[in-house]
């Protein structure tokens, strides 16, 4: 397919690899491309410059999120959750039609901090919305003509794009959305990422509780010292 990436983050780089590796055409979007190609210092994390990054992808094209958005048959939301909503609605005329898997979560950040990271490692960040509303709510409303579909928030990127990492791929991945063709066509892509249990939780309200239990991840991560996780649902 046809797959737009939002974003140019870690996670972003993580789908646009896999997505490259398995044949699919990639657009990535991003505010403004030249201003992006023309980073030359790592982010506050130590992230190597995306122009760098992307030498090792001469297919993948980076453009800025409007043109990105219109070639996308497909699109997956890689924009950090305070700006996903405001970003999302000036691209709805492109967007119009499609199915958007999201997987932003709602943090809160910290304009005082030096680097945009909401919380120092260790102390659990805050959400909103949270509780009585969700942000895949929130971009499905600012979407109507999108058929938005919440993914891949239970774990890091880099453990969606390659389940077998955890545990041989023995865990368990969610999506919740209003449309069940959508649903079948973000099944099928995280399918190919190499998931064998995805979990249907129903509409896009169950947002919410996939949003919310990023503290418990955060909780979980901070136990292990960092280290990555999957979780698995018996039934």
């Amino acid at each position: 397919m046809k797959i737009a990436v939002l974003g140019t983050g870690a996670g972003a780089r993580s789908h646009i690899a896999r997505l490259t590796q398995l044949g699919h055409q990639v657009f990535v979007g991003t505010r403004d491309s030249q201003v992006t190609l023309g980073r030359t210092e790592p982010d506050f994390m130590g992230t190597e410059p995306f122009a760098q990054w992307l030498a090792d992808y001469p297919a993948v094209e980076l453009m800025n999120f409007g043109d990105a958005a219109a070639e996308g048959e497909f699109v997956i939301n890689g924009i950090d959750g305070a700006n996903a909503v405001r970003v999302l609605g000036e691209l709805r005329g492109h967007l119009a039609g499609k199915v958007l898997m999201d997987y932003a979560v709602p943090f809160v950040y910290n304009p005082e901090r030096a680097h945009p990271w909401p919380t120092p490692w260790g102390v659990m960040p805050a959400l909103d919305p949270v509780d009585s509303d969700s942000l895949g709510e929130r971009i499905q409303r600012a979407l109507p003509d999108t058929k938005v579909v919440k993914a891949c928030v239970t774990q890091e990127q880099e453990t969606v794009v390659d389940p077998r990492r955890i545990g041989g791929g023995d865990h368990t991945i969610f999506i919740a959305g209003e449309d069940a063709g959508a649903k079948q066509q973000v099944t099928e892509l995280l399918t190919s990422y190499g998931w064998e249990d995805v979990l249907d939780l129903g509409p896009i309200v169950s947002s919410r509780g996939m949003e919310m239990y990023s503290h418990m991840h955060s909780a979980i991560q901070f136990a292990l010292g960092g280290a990555r996780f999957g979780i698995k649902v018996i039934r």
